[in-house]
């Protein structure tokens, strides 16, 4: 998988790796953390709501959810196309922010006296959409218990959720919450969109610093190691890499002129072929010490020698090991 339609999320990727390491080398991590008391009611720090989005407290944490983001980011971004993706965890970063300042308010003599660093409310709100867009493809048990190929994700929120209790789980009920207030109509969140001002900035501006998108370019020409590392490529190859073709490793023998010109061509059996030799018993008889012809040898040797049956013909190369001793075989046998 990769970062094809999906700029936002690779954003969010390497910023969150950026901060959260700068945090970590320059010993500044105490500025991304939040407390309701003494850092709000007493000094009045109410930018901390905004600063301990920025970096995750540790190394462990960020994995995870650079995991998250990864795995589900992008697919959610793809489903929801990048600028309302972005509209959405704008959205996602404000009304957590709300959430979490009155839930500090509410429960701060109960033992909810600071919030986890890091964008984890933003994640389990993309985790909740991904709950609710995305279908499991396949389902299976582990000791009797049902699971499916989005458990994986699931487990690793749930790491990130009982981390550093209770304000690791107060975000992560509070992110899911964020998201079911967004899928909802509730305020008509969901149809926010940012200022074609902004999206523009960012697409001439943050998007070069980003990196491209593209996927790899990956060759769908199914060819043995041997042949790729040996045989030099042609230049009918070298400008389509998207030929596709299950071709065995080529041989002298099977080198035939293809034209006037005198170009060659290499003979090489398809899968089809492949499938009616093993139906044949072919298969098996190559395997046993017999050579398969293929079919330009046996219309070559029953071109040269238009006396002999094709059956005399296809036995002389099942029993040669090419064609040229195949042809003396005959002659030998016509003296």
């Amino acid at each position: 998988m990769s970062f094809e339609n999906a700029a936002v999320t690779k954003g969010l990727i390497v910023s969150c790796a950026i901060t959260s390491i700068f945090a970590g080398i320059f010993d500044i991590k105490h500025y991304f953390h939040l407390q309701f008391v003494p850092h709000l009611s007493r000094h009045h720090q109410y930018w901390r709501l905004i600063t301990h989005h920025l970096a995750f407290s540790n190394s462990s944490d960020l994995f995870v959810a650079e995991l998250i983001l990864y795995n589900v980011g992008v697919q959610i971004e793809r489903q929801f196309g990048s600028a309302k993706f972005a509209s959405f965890a704008f959205v996602s970063v404000l009304v957590s922010t709300l959430l979490e300042l009155i839930s500090l308010i509410l429960f701060h003599r109960v033992g909810l006296n600071h919030i986890s660093l890091g964008p984890s409310a933003l994640i389990f709100s993309i985790l909740y959409q991904y709950s609710r867009i995305v279908p499991p493809v396949y389902t299976y048990r582990v000791f009797g218990i049902p699971l499916n190929n989005k458990s994986l994700t699931y487990i690793l929120g749930l790491q990130i959720a009982i981390s550093r209790l209770p304000s690791s789980l107060a975000v992560a009920i509070i992110g899911i919450l964020t998201g079911q207030i967004y899928r909802s109509d509730l305020a008509s969140l969901n149809t926010y969109r940012l200022p074609p001002s902004v999206i523009n900035f960012t697409t001439r501006f943050i998007s070069p610093l980003i990196g491209s998108l593209r996927p790899p370019r990956r060759s769908n020409r199914a060819q043995p190691d041997d042949l790729r590392n040996a045989a030099p490529r042609t230049d009918a190859l070298q400008h389509n890499e998207e030929v596709i073709t299950t071709a065995r490793s080529p041989r002298p023998d099977a080198m035939t002129e293809a034209g006037d010109g005198g170009n060659v061509e290499r003979d090489r059996p398809s899968v089809m072929r492949e499938w009616v030799d093993e139906l044949t018993g072919r298969a098996d008889r190559a395997n046993v010490g017999l050579r398969v012809p293929t079919e330009a040898e046996i219309t070559h040797l029953t071109s040269m020698f238009p006396s002999i049956d094709r059956e005399v013909v296809v036995g002389a190369l099942q029993r040669s090991p090419n064609i040229e001793a195949a042809v003396e075989t005959l002659l030998l046998s016509q003296s």
